[in-house]
């Protein structure tokens, strides 16, 4: 059982907010096999006082996508504070403060993981997040900012103090991105250094490195982002690795396809056929991926526009002979 403030959770793996795969199509498919708690896509505090149709989409949600969080993208109080008078009308579980987004439109700004060359800063900004919401609240760090500035350790003191719930650390510098080895002593020094739950960031793809990532650091729990791009499956992986040291067999193309044609079909459901077909592109190209001779599903799917052309693109999936 891991406990996250008021917050229990079953299972110690966690869907990270990701922004344009974290729809709510997407949730809902997660949980179906096996995740648990999940996020939105992170919200930028300046767009939610601003109250943008897209922003409201965000964090619309149904009554089986529980228990969920709201990840907090932000660095100057005034819209922090807006963004969270607007939040207390939508019903959510537990709030993220992201200080580890790495992408440059978001540092520029001093946000995201440039707050971690401020780690006061982002302590006084988590104090006023702790203050004005009634759900637990979480923050999401990086090692550092660069291979020079290891300072982990100190943001989640600091972030402590400030009275978060729990902490997530991804085990990468902010110029590192998602590329080079993953930090797993730096995550360890952490999770020693703290008495609340710290779960564990990056290359979490298979039972195996999950594994790894809770045998080398201690962490609470794990989770779960690119690991997660067309394969849901990993959660069950996840859950019978960890307990049997197991890994189940890989779907076939009838059944990747089927979960394929789900995933479009909700989709459509939510944002409309065009808009519905157009966002699932990019995860028929994820599900594909690993298979051989697929370049040409890949680029037809493309093109496609409409629900009866990306149906037939995933049967043509499913009935051509491609090994993995």
């Amino acid at each position: 059982m891991l406990t996250i403030g008021s917050l229990q959770l079953r299972h110690p793996f966690i869907l990270a907010p990701m922004s344009g795969v974290s729809d709510q199509p997407f949730r809902l498919l997660n949980r179906r096999f096996g995740c648990e708690l999940t996020f939105v896509e992170m919200i930028n505090a300046r767009s939610l006082g601003y109250k943008s149709k897209k922003t409201k989409r965000l964090i619309s949600t149904v009554p089986s996508d529980r228990p969920i969080g709201v990840q907090l993208l932000g660095s100057e109080a005034q819209y922090i504070e807006r963004g969270l008078d607007i939040l207390e009308a939508y019903s959510f579980d537990i709030l993220d403060f992201n200080a580890a987004c790495p992408e440059r439109k978001v540092t520029r700004r001093g946000e995201g993981a440039a707050l971690m060359k401020d780690t006061r800063k982002l302590r006084d900004l988590l104090k006023l997040v702790k203050e004005r919401v009634r759900v637990p609240v979480t923050v999401k760090i990086r090692s550092g900012w660069d291979e020079k500035s290891i300072n982990a350790r100190d943001a989640a003191l600091h972030a402590q103090e400030a009275g978060i719930d729990a902490l997530f650390i991804h085990g990468r510098t902010k110029t590192q991105l998602y590329t080079g080895e993953v930090d797993y002593d730096v995550i360890r020094e952490v999770k020693k250094a703290l008495s609340i739950p710290v779960i564990g960031s990056g290359d979490v793809f298979t039972g195996p490195l999950a594994k790894k990532m809770f045998d080398e650091t201690g962490c609470d729990a794990v989770l779960v982002a690119r690991g997660s791009f067309g394969n849901p499956w990993i959660f069950e992986e996840l859950g019978e690795y960890l307990k049997k040291g197991v890994i189940p067999k890989f779907p076939d193309r009838e059944e990747i396809a089927r979960v394929m044609e789900e995933h479009l079909a909700a989709n459509v459901a939510f944002y409309g056929e065009r808009m519905g077909v157009v966002i699932f592109r990019k995860f028929f190209t994820w599900y594909v991926k690993g298979f051989r001779k697929t370049r040409f599903l890949k680029e037809k799917s493309s093109h496609a526009k409409t629900l009866p052309v990306m149906q037939a693109i995933i049967e043509e999936f499913r009935g051509s002979r491609l090994y993995i």
